[in-house]
């Protein structure tokens, strides 16, 4: 049976993700910041009859709390075949290139580029082990920089410069990850999962959890033709799925 870590997956698309995966049969370690919460989602999964899933506590915001969780994987597994870095902020709108506070950008780029960082470096050596191991790292289409500068695109006017500037990084390391791993049997790729409505954006987004999620789960369960290094992305790209860095 595989294995997938799933960051900040105790609600939303990170929970539904792990729903998806687990009917795909995978043993899904569902990583939450909070305990209870964590367990709240377990206990929801589990009376849904999708027993293979248990809580496991990572903040990636805290790199103690990243080694604690690795150690704690390590002693129940030896191999983990995806990671899926999903969890991430906003940091609030609007965010003005010229107003933010410096603050702003520092603690939206702890959560969606260090500690999508740090979480893959400390659980590298586990995927290592994996056969097919698969990175998953959910980026936004807002960190295009090509579809930003480009004033026919939809989203052209929603910039957001501390959450843009982080998508965009991770997309980059993304890349050089893919580069270092491209003669290996893993698949590093972001996905964009939509304009999805969550709490993340008040529920002002038009796209559904499931559908959001299934995109997630397409790149996590890539077989050996798959690609690497893509930037996934249904909204931006409609008929290719791929989109512009």
């Amino acid at each position: 049976m595989k294995t997938v870590l799933i960051t900040g997956a105790n609600k939303s698309i990170g929970f539904e993700t792990a729903r998806q995966l687990l009917k795909q049969g995978y043993y899904v370690y569902l990583g939450s910041r909070d305990l209870k919460k964590g367990e709240q989602a377990v206990a929801q999964l589990h009376s849904e009859g999708l027993t293979n899933v248990e809580s496991l506590i990572i903040d990636v915001n805290r790199p103690e709390s990243i080694l604690t969780a690795r150690k704690a994987l390590g002693e129940k597994i030896k191999v983990l075949d995806v990671l899926v870095n999903n969890a991430g902020i906003s940091g609030g709108f609007p965010q003005t290139a010229a107003d933010a506070p410096v603050s702003t950008f520092r603690e939206v780029f702890e959560t969606n580029l260090f500690g999508v960082i740090e979480t893959t470096q400390a659980f590298l050596d586990l995927l290592k082990q994996s056969p097919e191991p698969r990175i998953v790292n959910v980026t936004s289409g807002l960190g295009s920089l090509t579809l930003h500068n480009d004033p026919d695109w939809k989203y052209y006017h929603v910039k957001g410069a501390a959450y843009t500037a982080s998508k965009a990084a991770l997309n980059a390391y993304s890349i050089v990850l893919a580069y270092e791993l491209r003669d290996t049997a893993f698949k590093v790729n972001v996905v964009d999962p939509g304009y999805t409505a969550t709490d993340f954006n008040h529920h002002s987004g038009t796209g559904t959890v499931e559908d959001a999620a299934g995109r997630i789960v397409k790149a996590a369960t890539l077989g050996a033709e798959g690609p690497t290094s893509q930037f996934f992305s249904d909204d931006n790209a409609p008929e290719t799925g791929i989109s512009p860095w």
